[in-house]
């Protein structure tokens, strides 16, 4: 699924990112079947609110709701649709070291976020905003998992920063408070 991430070029502004000695988040946005799609902003806002230490690349893949259940079958012996998955590269380490020499992901990426279209559109008018502002909420919850945090396990440490990038991007309410009420 990731293949279009590591083959593409950066954009300008990560170009920019990479001359000032600061490597960029770069985000692609793919089909399941890896064909890049244009998601009206999404891979800008998910670079503009991420947070510093998210550098390299990762690709979010908008896929059919009946493969993300196959997939959360596969990975999470949960057989039904769920909103998003994370799949890292690397286990994250304690000081979210670089990968070892012998791995065979390319340097700075950093996995793939997989989200359900019609599970979003749902959520989304269950939520009563836009779609698009519902895989923003997934990609960043997504995004957060890949750089390893875990909100059933740091005792609110990912809400808080979930919360602080959401308000930053112009989100109000965010996966974590909703699957607490």
């Amino acid at each position: 699924m990731a293949a279009a991430a590591r083959n593409a070029p950066p954009s300008l502004a990560a170009r920019g990112e990479l001359r000032r000695g600061r490597q960029a988040l770069r985000v692609a946005i793919v089909d399941e079947r890896g064909r890049r799609l244009h998601e009206r902003g999404l891979a800008a806002w998910l670079r503009r609110v991420a947070p510093p230490r998210a550098r390299g690349a990762v690709t979010v893949v908008l896929v059919s709701d009946s493969r993300m259940r196959a997939l959360n079958r596969t990975y999470r012996g949960k057989d039904y649709a769920t909103d998003v998955l994370s799949f890292a590269q690397l286990a994250p380490s304690p000081d979210f070291g670089v990968p070892s020499p012998q791995s065979p992901v390319p340097a700075g990426f950093l996995g793939d976020i997989v989200i359900a279209r019609g599970v979003a559109k749902r959520q989304a008018r269950a939520a009563g905003h836009a779609e698009l502002d519902e895989l923003r909420l997934l990609a960043l919850h997504g995004l957060l998992h890949l750089l390893g945090y875990d909100h059933e396990r740091d005792n609110g440490r990912m809400r808080r920063i979930e919360r602080r990038l959401r308000l930053k991007g112009g989100l109000r309410e965010g996966l974590i408070e909703r699957a607490s009420e």
